[in-house]
């Protein structure tokens, strides 16, 4: 199983021997640890639990304490990935290195965009401002009409303003650039969501 949790840490960027520039984001990936193995029989479907960075004792509620005793470990992240089947070397304690990616693997990163708090329709929609000049009585960047008239009520959808940002975002088909082990990094193609030091969920093209 290809997938790993990582934290985001920059963007930089690579030259080929061509002189072509490519853009590619660094995380920082530490082996991720196998916390669980849900089954069809057991729990209606087949998931692998996976965990990442050890957490203190005292910081993990003692449930959660009791549910990671058979891994051994006490991580802070934990993320769960359907899988098809489960196979032999997916069993609770199993490590999950850096190593399994490789460079030119195709991927899926998952991860929380920036959060932008309350956002008009013109930053949140890409809506176009009012005139300025000739009537605007300085209601230039206001909605307009959201149905005062027909239909005597606002369709459910509508476009207005409301919370940006902040939301789970998968972006698929991107390519590992490089991978370094000593250091624990991996190098992403193009762009990944989320802020400096937010979580990523790197998961193979065959990884739900």
């Amino acid at each position: 199983m290809k997938a790993l949790i990582a934290r985001k840490v920059g963007m930089t960027s690579t030259i080929a021997e061509d002189g072509v520039v490519t853009a590619v984001t660094l995380l920082s990936a530490s082996p991720c640890v196998i916390t669980q193995v849900k089954t069809a029989e057991t729990d209606g479907y087949t998931a692998v639990q996976i965990g990442a960075e050890e957490a203190r004792e005292n910081n993990v509620a003692k449930p959660q304490q009791g549910h990671f005793k058979a891994a051994g470990v006490l991580p802070k992240i934990v993320r769960e990935l359907r899988v098809d089947e489960i196979t032999e070397d997916l069993k609770v304690g199993e490590k999950i290195n850096p190593e399994v990616f490789s460079v030119g693997d195709v991927i899926n990163v998952t991860a929380t965009s920036k959060g932008k708090g309350w956002a008009g329709t013109i930053k949140r929609h890409n809506f176009h401002r009012q005139r300025k000049t000739h009537g605007g009585k300085g209601n230039t960047r206001k909605v307009g009409s959201i149905g005062s008239m027909y239909p005597q009520h606002i369709f459910k959808g509508k476009k207005m303003a409301g919370q940006m940002g902040a939301e789970q975002v998968t972006v698929k088909n991107l390519k590992i650039a490089l991978v370094d082990t000593e250091l624990g990094v991996i190098g992403v193609t193009g762009a990944v969501p989320g802020p400096r030091k937010g979580i990523v969920l790197i998961r193979g093209k065959d990884t739900k």
